[in-house]
Parts: C-alpha cells; structure tokens; sequence
C-alpha cells in the first residue's frame, strides 16, 4: 500500500501554473494576487474586506493591535488550543487568562469564560477547533450581559462598546454556523493557511472583519496595510508607480505582509476548494460509519447547527489512559498510519508553567487530551487508504475497549 502521510499539502498542477505565471511576470512580492485574492476572501466569507497576511499569527496580532490591546488589558482564550491563539496575546503585553472546555468536549466552557469577564477584560479568542465553529450566539451573548462593567481602552473598542469577539478561525476556513460563514460571525477571524491546513499558501494566512458602526472598513484596511509593512505609507506595488517613490513611515510597526508567490497558490486554491471539501465530508462519513459503530467517540462535523471545514478528525477510547493511548498511536504506525494529538493543553507546555498556569486548574481539557486520537484526514487520501485507516484503527480500539470493558 502507498505510504500514508498524515497531512501533506494537496497540490496540483494548477497551483504549479499559476506561481510559475506570478515568476514571469516579474512581481513576487505583494502586488495584484495578493490583492485578488484578499477580494475573493472577502466575497467568500461576505465582509467588506480582507487582508491577507504571512500567517493566522500576524492576521491575530495585527487585529489585537487594530483594537488597541495593550499592558493593563486581559484577554480571554481556551487552555485546549494550539500557542498561537494564546502567544499573540502576549506579545501586546495583555494579560492572557485561559479557561476549560466543556465536559467531554474541546469548546470552551462559555459559563466559566463569561464569569471571567471583568473590566478590564478587551476581548475573547474563541477557537474554532477541528474545523467546528464555536457557538457565537452564546459568545455574543456573554459580551453584551457583560456590557456594564466594559470600559473601552480605544476608539475601536468604544465603537464596539463591549468585550471584542476574535475567532481563532485557523482550522475553520469554508465552515459555516447558522447558515453564516465562518468570517463573517465574529468581530475579527482569522485563517491559517499554512502547509498542513485544508485551504493552503504554504504559509499564511487572512482576516477577516465585520463592519464596525463608525469605523470604516477602508480605514481597517489601511491600518492593517501600515501595521503589517513597517508603518510604510506605500507598498512595493504603489511605489513602482513612475514617479511614485516618495512615501512616509507614521510608526516603527511589522514585517509581514503575504506576497504574489504565496498568493498565487491561494487563488488556484479557489478554483478547487468546493471540491476539496466535500472529499473530506465524504471521508468524515465513512470513518463515521465505521469507527461509531465500535463505541470510538468522534467530533460531530455536521449538524443542523453547523457545517464543519473537516479540518481534524478527532476521536477518543473511552477507558484508555494516556499510556494506552499512547500505545495505540505506536501500533497504528507499526501499521504504516500516522496519528497525531491535538492538543497537549497550553498549561502543560514550558512557557505556560513559566506563566503560573497549572493543568490541574484544567481538568476536563486534561481529561480531553488523555485519551484523544487524531486520524489522518487530508485530499490526498484514497479509498482505500480510508478503509485502510478505519477499520485498522476499529480492530486496534476494539481490543482496548474489550479489555476496559467498554466495548461494544
């Protein structure tokens, strides 16, 4: 059987021929794809605009910036998440403070992040894990009851009046919650399209924002523009306008725009993305119907509620410990199946400790973690590696569960 690999980027020939165009042109860095494909962002999610950046990283340290986050603020995010979500508060000098997931599963437990909301509290990074968007009305909904005590910090939080909403959306982009899509439900979202990711650029990434009442959306955009490019005045593209060379720097800000190389992948992305998506709710369905049946526990993807991107498939053994767990991903890969685990929760890692965070103050992501199983789920996948993948894994579960007298 062809080696499996557990996330490789789906690449065609259509990516290879459209950065091969951008080469010849003679425009590589930011230029017109990379503004084409921040307009077919924008119309895709439905906002009025979208930048596109070098990473979900820069797109969610930039919106913090946007909102004028800083030392003496808090914001609020899951301990169950990937650093990214987290490391971009810090970097503004905010406070980070992390609470639980619910009981058995990896959303954050919205009851004990409202009740961590106080006024100093600017914003709550909800993370659309797994490709599943997160439950925005109840997000919304602890915003606006704990509007009373909010005092904004800057002009944009004035005009939002209450705590911001900024989705961790990096695994979430094509996802839809209440026939919106993801992008366009929360305050500011931010996509991740690196290499392992559904939709690719090798590395980068977009945000995207609504329209906030007496903020324009030009003027998000222009600050985006100078945060992302030094405080320049003028990008590459304006100042090779003949005659167009003089421009201003108006602060000492950052370096990471996304450049026509990068973007190029992204637009021959487009052209297949629909397609790419329902391959992965095809796979969904059929790991489903195998691995359910055996009594494994599996991330609902689709629901009346929402429509998942099928970023991760995500499973757990009920009864297994972490050493069983572990021993099962060894058994997979002698078997030629790479598994992964998503997450090891945030206060388990060095930097978090160092932060004074302690997994056992996180009980249910601790819990979620012990026994968690990622499967491989990517495009590039055949048939019969899916069969493959599933019914190696039930039969492998299967006698875990038996001998924890919990099978079926």
């Amino acid at each position: 059987m062809k080696k499996i690999s557990f996330s490789p980027p789906d690449i065609s020939e259509l990516e290879v021929e459209e950065v091969a165009d951008t080469l010849r042109s003679g425009w590589i860095t930011t230029g017109p794809k990379t503004k084409q494909l921040e307009r077919m962002v924008a119309e895709y999610v439905g906002t009025q605009k979208a930048v596109c950046l070098n990473s979900q990283t820069a797109c969610a340290g930039m919106a913090l910036k946007i909102l004028g986050i800083g030392p003496g603020d808090e914001v609020i995010t899951t301990a169950y998440t990937y650093t990214a979500s987290a490391s971009v508060v810090c970097h503004t000098g905010a406070t980070l403070v992390l609470v639980d997931i619910q009981k058995d599963h990896p959303e954050m437990d919205y009851d004990q992040a409202e009740a961590a909301i106080n006024a100093r509290t600017k914003a709550i990074i909800p993370v659309d894990f797994a490709g599943v968007p997160c439950d925005y009305k109840r997000i919304f909904q602890m915003a606006e009851a704990k509007k009373g005590i909010f005092q904004a910090g800057s002009k944009v939080q004035q005009a939002l009046g209450r705590v911001a909403v900024m989705a961790d959306a990096a695994h979430a982009f094509g996802a839809k919650r209440d026939g919106k899509m993801v992008g366009s439900i929360a305050d500011f979202s931010s996509f991740s399209w690196h290499a392992v990711k559904n939709f690719t650029t090798g590395e980068g990434g977009a945000l995207s924002w609504k329209t906030i009442p007496g903020i324009p959306d030009d003027l998000i955009y222009k600050w985006l523009q100078l945060l992302s490019l030094h405080g320049q005045s003028k990008d590459a593209l304006e100042k090779s306008r003949v005659g167009s060379w003089e421009y201003d720097v108006f602060d000492t800000w950052y370096k990471c725009n996304m450049t026509d190389i990068t973007a190029s992948i992204g637009l021959a992305q487009f052209r297949r993305y629909a397609g790419m998506l329902d391959k992965r709710k095809r796979m969904i369905s059929r790991y489903d119907a195998v691995l359910k049946p055996v009594g494994i526990t599996v991330l609902e993807h689709y629901t009346p509620e929402y429509q998942s991107s099928g970023h991760l498939y995500i499973t757990r053994i009920p009864g297994i410990s972490r050493e069983e767990r572990d021993e099962i991903i060894k058994e997979m890969a002698d078997k030629g199946i790479p598994c992964n685990v998503h997450y090891k929760p945030l206060p388990m890692h060095t930097a978090y400790k160092k932060m004074g965070f302690d997994i056992r103050d996180f009980p249910r992501a601790y819990d979620y973690f012990a026994n968690e199983i990622t499967l491989p789920l990517h495009t590039s996948l055949t048939e019969d590696q899916t069969e493959y993948i599933s019914d190696t894994y039930a039969a492998i579960a299967k006698t875990y569960l038996n001998k924890n007298g919990v099978g079926r």
